[in-house]
């Protein structure tokens, strides 16, 4: 089985337009998307109707639920008082762009999903199986990863939230970030997501990065009436 795992698309329709070619281009068996479909680009409806369209299974991010659900915060970890200022300007903003027919699809998006492939069990979700909008990082200890997976009777975990890519062993199983599409904050500004094979013989994950014109979409976020430090935050790929 090959399965293309993305995240973190917020609003951003030019990476999601050069993602879903590439993978189409290339052909697999299941695509996944893991939330945060809105928030901070300018397109957050658009996005919507194109996962809405193509009737991806679609995870609920912290973002999508906060705009889903009209409520007056994200849930987002900041850290600085200036970003969260900023993040809430995003949010109020988001909520007017995203008509109600699609704040009712928002709201109706998965918790989480699970599926078997070749006797391993998949879990993919937005933050981590916990919860929402907690980060799984890549120097997270690994006991703490291990008693995760023990805790799921997972083998292959998916998620996104951190905007940072990495796979990692634990133990027999893997842990897959698959970054962001529409916001990275890596430094590398192309889009990314992750490739996942699974066969009788193993897993393997690949991170994939797809450039896309990143130059649109930021004059569109400085078109648009957001904060225009997002459009920095595109073109220099930070948080």
């Amino acid at each position: 089985m090959r399965l293309a795992f993305f995240s973190d698309i917020h609003g951003n329709r030019h990476a999601l337009e050069a993602v879903l070619a590439e993978i189409d281009a290339t052909g697999v068996d299941l695509l996944v998307c893991g939330g945060d479909l809105v928030g901070y680009g300018a397109f957050p409806d658009e996005v919507v109707e194109m996962l809405r369209n193509r009737k991806i299974p679609t995870i609920m991010g912290n973002y999508d639920d906060g705009v889903g659900f009209e409520k007056p915060e994200c849930g987002c970890a900041y850290k600085d008082p200036a970003m969260a200022a900023l993040g809430l300007e995003s949010l109020a903003w988001t909520q007017r762009k995203v008509t109600a027919e699609n704040k009712a699809y928002l709201r109706g998006l998965l918790g989480r999903l699970e599926f078997t492939a070749h006797g391993r069990k998949v879990l993919a979700v937005h933050g981590s199986p916990r919860k929402i909008n907690e980060y799984l990082y890549a120097d997270r200890p690994e006991d703490s990863l291990a008693r995760l997976f023990a805790s799921e009777g997972a083998d292959i975990i998916l998620c996104g939230h951190t905007h940072l890519p990495y796979v990692r062993k634990i133990g027999e199983g893997l842990l897959v970030n698959a970054g962001s599409i529409g916001k990275p904050k890596d430094g590398d500004p192309r889009a990314g997501y992750a490739m996942v094979t699974i066969t009788e013989n193993g897993v393997e994950a690949e991170l994939r990065r797809v450039a896309y014109d990143v130059e649109a979409a930021a004059r569109a976020v400085e078109e648009s009436g957001l904060p225009r430090e997002f459009a920095a935050m595109l073109r220099e790929a930070r948080g």
